[in-house]
């Protein structure tokens, strides 16, 4: 089982990986969102873990962001 210090390394992982994606601006950018999307949704496990909840606010606000993202890229 992960820690939730390792869910937050891998969030942040998730998250640069997606950054990069959506900066180079290629094909692949819209990748990207899915890789934001599972930052946002460990990060968000992890808040509400802490307790920390005005970071679970803004990522779940990131989340619905990416789901938005996800949805005008593919559909």
């Amino acid at each position: 089982i992960m820690t939730l210090n390792s869910l937050r390394w891998l969030g942040t992982a998730t998250g640069i990986i997606g950054a990069v994606l959506v900066a180079l601006n290629i094909e692949e950018t819209r990748y990207g969102f899915f890789f934001f999307l599972v930052s946002a949704i460990l990060y968000s496990y992890t808040s509400w873990k802490d307790r920390d909840y005005p970071m679970l606010a803004l990522q779940g606000t990131f989340a619905c962001i990416d789901l938005l993202g996800i949805w005008r890229w593919f559909f």
